[in-house]
């Protein structure tokens, strides 16, 4: 396989600072929900902006210590409340975000040129918390990395049990609003209780939560088929395919009969079954696709403006893999949506209290985890010089990323490590559907890795 170029180490004239929030804010402890909670959520939301143009250092440190007066939590510290059943919540003590300031020795263009698939050494970009455990890590770190053209990178790490991607969203717009408008009023206040969102007492589990199962001894000690830990025992490669109006368009006309979709339920879909394909797993395996869907507004009551923690549940499709790749897009698709259809506010309430029970993990072995970061505003970040040449994740991993595309607003770009040795069939099965679609349209085909020439 090809090797991936290398970016040049960055060079760090200062040791880092912990920024505190500019004026007192309060001392107490967050209470975290049971979404916040999950160990599936125990792992830092790593971000990467690119823009043609820096933003004075002093700047950019002076604004973040005005929004953590509003975000202070993030300048606090994550602990487990009790030791029996290590639920976390966040020490509101003010103790600061870590904030990195580093050169590197390329351009803004050629990172560009680089960026449609991430690789190790991008890790350079976010400075690293040397700690013990996930919890000594401060819920935000920030590394901003001035290029020799005069453009800089910002990459935020941002504790995933703290925000959620429309939480990230909301605080890094609003630290976008004071660097550049310090004088106006933020337009979403945050809003920190998480009690909206406490299981009853007693717990009232009143559906069967495919999402999850119980952890249970097991005679062997393991699964006899685990998908994701056959997936992380392999070289990967990451796939990055952007998926333009006309491609979407085009994927949405291969459900027969006919099928109202959304671009998500059509994308998912045929990236799930293509997936498996590549995989080439037992026909009677069942298999699980699980995604991210925003309850907020699906709740009665309706969670208000400005919750920022955790306001997603995963919804589960299901299949066995046979029924999965003979059948056409229609079947997908229609899992695909019945299983958002089941997210109600009775069904989200019974989840929220199946975890309660710490012996309940999401079942990641035998699925293909996606989330949306497409339609959350994250491409539009402004700091005063304009909007990002590029926005994405800091790595790419086994789970997949539906991403924004800078400029597009009706593109996704796919993106998702696989075996090397199943990355070209995976591409393939991806484009093939497409047809004339995939070698027709010029946005999508200009850049190799990132169309379908």
């Amino acid at each position: 396989m090809l090797k991936l170029p290398e970016l040049p180490d960055c060079f760090y004239q200062n040791q880092p600072t912990l920024i505190f929030p500019s004026s007192p804010t309060p001392k107490h402890s967050l209470y975290l929900s049971n979404l916040d909670d999950q160990k599936f959520l125990r792992f830092s939301i790593k971000y990467l902006y690119l823009f043609k143009k820096s933003i004075s250092i002093d700047i950019l440190k002076y604004s973040l210590s005005k929004v953590l007066v509003h975000y202070y939590p993030l300048a606090g510290r994550l602990r487990a409340s009790t030791e029996v059943d290590q639920k976390l919540e966040v020490d509101c003590n003010g103790e600061g975000a870590v904030f990195a300031e580093a050169f590197m020795d390329i351009t803004a263009q050629e990172f560009l040129d680089l960026s449609m698939k991430p690789n190790k050494s991008w890790r350079k970009l976010l400075y690293r918390v040397e700690a013990q455990s996930f919890l000594d890590i401060p819920p935000l770190v920030v590394q901003v990395t001035n290029l020799r053209c005069g453009g800089m990178i910002v990459c935020t790490s941002i504790n995933h049990c703290v925000c959620d991607g429309i939480g990230t969203s909301q605080f890094l717009h609003a630290w976008a609003q004071i660097t550049s408008k310090q004088n106006l009023d933020l337009p979403i206040l945050p809003l920190h209780s998480r009690h909206l969102l406490k299981p009853r007492n007693p717990p009232e589990i009143t559906f069967t939560h495919p999402e999850y199962v119980r952890i249970a001894p097991r005679e062997n000690g393991h699964l006899d088929m685990d998908i994701n830990h056959f997936l992380q025992s392999q070289p990967l490669m990451p796939s990055s395919l952007t998926f333009t109006a006309s491609h979407i368009l085009h994927l949405k006309k291969q459900c027969v009969p006919s099928l109202k979709c959304t671009t998500f339920e059509v994308l998912a879909s045929h990236t799930w079954r293509s997936w498996v394909r590549a995989l080439d797993l037992s026909p009677s395996l069942n298999v699980k696709l699980l995604f991210s869907v925003n309850v907020r507004k699906k709740l009665v009551p309706e969670i208000p403006q400005g919750y920022y923690g955790n306001g997603f549940v995963l919804g589960c499709a299901q299949s066995c893999s046979q029924d999965l790749i003979t059948s056409n897009m229609y079947q997908g698709v229609k899992l695909v949506q019945q299983a958002k259809s089941r997210l109600t506010d009775d069904y989200v309430r019974s989840m929220i209290d199946l975890l309660e029970d710490k012996s309940v993990k999401t079942d990641l072995p035998m699925s293909l985890v996606i989330s949306q970061w497409s339609k959350l505003g994250l491409e539009d970040l402004d700091f005063g010089e304009g909007k990002p040449l590029h926005m994405g994740p800091l790595t790419s991993d086994i789970y997949c990323l539906f991403l924004p595309v800078a400029g597009d607003f009706d593109a996704v770009r796919v993106l998702l490590s696989v075996p090397e040795s199943v990355h070209e069939k995976f591409e393939y099965y991806m484009k093939e559907c497409l047809g004339n679609a995939a070698n027709g349209d010029a946005k999508g085909s200009h850049v190799e890795e990132n169309g379908f020439c």
